[in-house]
This record gives C-alpha cells, sequence and structure tokens, in this order.
C-alpha cells in the first residue's frame, strides 16, 4: 500500500527528530518545576525556561522579556483580544478583517457580547486588507486591530508593516495571528505591539504557542493563580513543551530561505498543472502568497468529496467549506472574497511541507485531474 503523502501542513506539522530529542531530555532528566528554588528546577528554568525566551526573541528581535508562553495560537489571540477589552473602564472600539481565524473572530464576537463596538473590514478578491479600509475606520476610541499576517486557507500574506503603521500613527494597539506566516519569511515588527504563534505548524508540538507582547503593553490575563509568565500566565510552565517551541523555531529560521523557495518551485508547478483543469480557479493570489499554499476551486463538486477521494488514493488534504454542517455554508474567507456560492463549495487545499518531494508532486498531479472528473461525471451540481 502506498505510504500517505501528507499534504495539509497549514493544519499542523510531523515534529522534528531533533525538537522530540531535546523535549525528551525535560521529560525525563530536566523535569524541575522551574519555578522552585532547588537544583534541579533551577536546572529546568535556565536550561529551559530561559533558554527557550532568549532563543525565540533573538530570532524575532525582540527583548526576552516580551514573549509569553501559552498552550497555543488561540490562546494567544484570547489573551491578546480580551486581555485589551478588559483593561478598558469602558466599551470601546476594535477592529478586524472578515477572513481571520476563528479564534479571532469569535474572540470578537464575545467583545460584542460584552458592549463593544467592531469594525470588520472586507477584503479584495485576492483576500487583501486595504490600507486605506483601515485608515477609515480608525478612531480616536478604537483600542486594538487585529489582522492576520497571512490567511490560512488562500495563503494571502497581508502588508502588516503598512497596517501596523497606519494604526501606530493613530496611537492605537496593532496585533496579528501569525501562525501561518511565522518562520516562512521575515517578519515585520517595527509596529507590531503584539503577535501569536504555535508550536505544531513549524514542526514543533501540540499545545504550546507563544504570545510576542510589547513591553508596555497592558493585558488584563485570563488565567489567574501563581503569576506565571510575567503575571500574563499563570499555571506552572510546560517546560518540555516550550522548549520544543523554541527548539523547533531555531531550525524553522535556520532553513528558511532554502526551504521556502524549495516549496514555492513546487506550488508553482502545482498550481500551473492544476489551473488546465476546465472550470477552475485559482484563490488568492498568485504572488504575494505563502510558498506552501495552494487553494483552488472546483466548478460542479464539493471539497469534502475531492478530500475523500484524494483520501482514498492516500493523500491528505483539506478543503475551505464546510457542507458536512447542518448549514451547508462554505468557507467565510472564500464568501470574504466575493468566491460564487457554487465554487466555494468546490474548494481544495494543499499545504507543502518540508517531507513533500518531487515524487509527491507527480503523483498528486498524475491522480487530482482523473478525480475531479469523476466527481464531476458523477456530481447532480455539474453540467
Amino acid at each position: 500500500m502506498k505510504e500517505t503523502i501528507y499534504m495539509d501542513n497549514a493544519a499542523t506539522t510531523p515534529v522534528a527528530e531533533s525538537v522530540v530529542k531535546k523535549m525528551s531530555e525535560f521529560f525525563r532528566d530536566k523535569y524541575g518545576n522551574p519555578s522552585s528554588l532547588y537544583s534541579p528546577a533551577s536546572t529546568a528554568k535556565k536550561e529551559g525556561l530561559d533558554w527557550s525566551r532568549e532563543k525565540i526573541a533573538e530570532l524575532l528581535g525582540v527583548d526576552a522579556g516580551e514573549i509569553v508562553f501559552t498552550s497555543g495560537a488561540t490562546e494567544s489571540d484570547n489573551l491578546a483580544i480580551k486581555g485589551v477589552a478588559l483593561k478598558l473602564e469602558e466599551p470601546g472600539h476594535f477592529i478586524t478583517s472578515e477572513i481571520e481565524h476563528h479564534a479571532v473572530l469569535h474572540s470578537f464576537e464575545w467583545l460584542e457580547d460584552q458592549g463593544h463596538e467592531v469594525t470588520y473590514l472586507d477584503v479584495d478578491e485576492n483576500g487583501l486588507v486595504k490600507p486605506d479600509d483601515l485608515r477609515e475606520a480608525l478612531r480616536d476610541d478604537t483600542a486594538l486591530v487585529s489582522i492576520m499576517y497571512a490567511n490560512n486557507e488562500i495563503g494571502t500574506i497581508e502588508p502588516i508593516g503598512e497596517l501596523a503603521r497606519i494604526t501606530r500613527e493613530n496611537g492605537t494597539l496593532f496585533h496579528t495571528d501569525a501562525v501561518q506566516a511565522f518562520g516562512k519569511f521575515p517578519l515585520e515588527l517595527e509596529n507590531v505591539d503584539m503577535l501569536s504563534a504555535s508550536g505544531h505548524k513549524i514542526y514543533g508540538p501540540k499545545g504550546i504557542g507563544l504570545l510576542y507582547c510589547r513591553s508596555g503593553v497592558k493585558l488584563e490575563p485570563l488565567i489567574h493563580g501563581g503569576g506565571h509568565e510575567s503575571g500574563l500566565r499563570s499555571g506552572t510552565e510546560n517546560v518540555p513543551g516550550i522548549v520544543g517551541l523554541a527548539k523547533a523555531t531555531e531550525l524553522t529560521f535556520e532553513e528558511m530561505g532554502r526551504e521556502q523557495e524549495r516549496q514555492r518551485q513546487l506550488r508553482d508547478r502545482i498550481i500551473d498543472e492544476v489551473s488546465r483543469i476546465p472550470d477552475t480557479v485559482l484563490n488568492g493570489p498568485r504572488e504575494g502568497r505563502l510558498a506552501n499554499n495552494i487553494n483552488f476551486s472546483f466548478q460542479g463538486i464539493e471539497g469534502e468529496s475531492i478530500v475523500m477521494k484524494l483520501d482514498n488514493k492516500n493523500i491528505a488534504a483539506s478543503t475551505g467549506s464546510a457542507c458536512s454542517s447542518p448549514s451547508l455554508e462554505p468557507s467565510h474567507v472564500l464568501l470574504a472574497i466575493d468566491l460564487p456560492m457554487t465554487m466555494a463549495h468546490g474548494s481544495l487545499r494543499l499545504t507543502l511541507g518540508r517531507q513533500t518531494s518531487e515524487a509527491d508532486v507527480d503523483y498528486l498531479l498524475d491522480v487530482l485531474p482523473g478525480v475531479i472528473e469523476d466527481l464531476r461525471r458523477a456530481s447532480p451540481l455539474s453540467n
């Protein structure tokens, strides 16, 4: 049986062997609680917690004290957004985009339930937030702007440098969910006040993430207890996970240039070949997208059917639509870029990784056209 070809790296990535090895030291030998006073605890703190914080801060070009470890990007997003809101003495105004991850969108929906006002910025046909739209939406009472660095579905890279600069000029805080961008290319942080990232997207473990929080930004913690992580995230630190996140970040940043160029070449080959299939649309821009992201919509068929057919061929992929849900609603991202409903339901996302080879792409390109043809032949939605 053919080994599964994994093309869903935007969902999660396999943990690198060197990361597992580094983490294992802190499961077996250096297992002390870093908040205790004896020698094993000091080892866990210095070689685990402190090393990790300093390593990540060095790679990002920020101060070690500005790195807050969390359980993942969802918690980081919630801490950034709700933490700002809970510090306000009265309801405030917030800005985000229509294509954010649900960790961000649902946090803002919660804020609306608490009486805050939220502006959701439109995006263009490529999923880009227009700087002029942000400039017009900003108000004197705008407390926070949160725009993702790169979209998890269609791969669009937002002009974060410009958006953050506009926000800074207004005297407003700026947060970015950088889960998909982290480790893919150098990040512009000059005017960014907070940034969320996750370990399992960069060949690190699940259940660990970080929030970069610029010195001076005041947040109300969501989790109270012993005052860990500078009082922003109480609870005994997940030292093995933190070390795994730091090691994964180190490896990802070291190979960033060459690996992203390799994946970009594979991505462009897939885009060129799949675009030849009739009634097929590339979602998101051809340029200015993540090097590993390909998202297509196919007229007349549903995304879940494509994913299931590919799974039968031992290819793991995903779809932006949610046709199996009672609402039968496709991806909010695809609807936001004004993709027709019939096309939005037929989306396929392929996200490449370190393990993706030329042979994997050969096999995908050999299999996919036939899968689309078979599904269209059987579909009542197709002509």
